[in-house]
């Protein structure tokens, strides 16, 4: 365990969705902004093995809620053999946050980590530095590449991206499948006894495409969606660059 300025943290040193009914979902948040600002994109890397994950999963579930954010929840799996295997972690969902420590030059991983719009991270533990994150992403990148995401009703879901200046540097264009909520009795470890909530946590996602910036849609076969899933989908710059663009569609689910 190490120490972040107050914040504890674990870090590793670095080494190496709604059946039948078809709907739309146009840029969150679009009654109070022009369709090409936001939503912005917040990435929380955690593990139900870690106990300072807890409060920034909280955090996570709180951002979830809002429109003008897409929050994911990606478990990592370095920390499953302290005595409680994640069953939400994956090698893929630790690649993604590696990869973000090389781009972002950090010299280690941690649970939680918080990456915001590809372009910085934090704890997650203190909201406010968040929050300014937050609003450094919406100053660098004030037009953005949103995607609108529909479901028809043959359960596949369209992508569209209208024509966007990319200046000659490509973009990644992933869609991200997630189960809005999920609770946890935590049998052992650090969490021993603990019953957990976890949001917006990451199942399957994949790159659709390396895009150019020329209108594109894609198709993605979405029919086994259950109710209390979304599906989510970022546009950034190529190998984990800053988002430049992303969008969340969700089915009607309480809490």
């Amino acid at each position: 365990m190490t120490s972040y300025g107050l914040i504890r943290r674990r870090s590793l040193l670095l080494g190496g969705a709604a059946a039948g009914a078809a709907f739309t979902v146009a840029p969150a948040g679009a009654d109070q902004r022009n369709a090409a600002e936001g939503p912005w994109a917040v990435e929380l890397f955690t593990s139900q093995g870690c106990n300072s994950c807890p409060p920034a999963d909280t955090y996570l579930g709180l951002l979830a809620k809002r429109p003008d954010i897409v929050a994911l929840s990606f478990h990592i799996d370095y920390w499953d053999y302290i005595g409680w295997k994640d069953p939400f972690a994956s090698r893929a969902t630790t690649d993604r946050q590696r990869a973000y420590a090389r781009v972002l030059k950090q010299r280690y991983v941690y649970t939680p980590e918080m990456v915001v719009d590809g372009i910085g991270h934090d704890t997650g533990r203190d909201r406010g530095k968040i929050e300014a994150l937050l609003g450094e992403a919406q100053r660098r990148s004030p037009q953005r590449a949103t995607p609108e995401l529909s479901r028809g009703s043959d359960g596949r879901l369209s992508v569209r991206l209208a024509a966007f200046p990319l200046a000659g540097k490509p973009a990644d264009v992933t869609y991200v499948l997630y189960d809005r909520r999920q609770s946890t009795p935590v049998a052992s470890g650090e969490n021993q006894g603990r019953m957990l909530d976890n949001f917006n946590v990451v199942r399957r996602f994949e790159v659709l495409a390396r895009w150019d910036g020329a209108a594109a849609t894609w198709s993605v076969d979405t029919t086994g969606l259950r109710q209390g899933q979304g599906v989510a989908v970022i546009v950034q710059r190529a190998d984990h660059g800053p988002v430049i663009g992303c969008n969340k569609l969700e089915p009607m689910v309480s809490g």
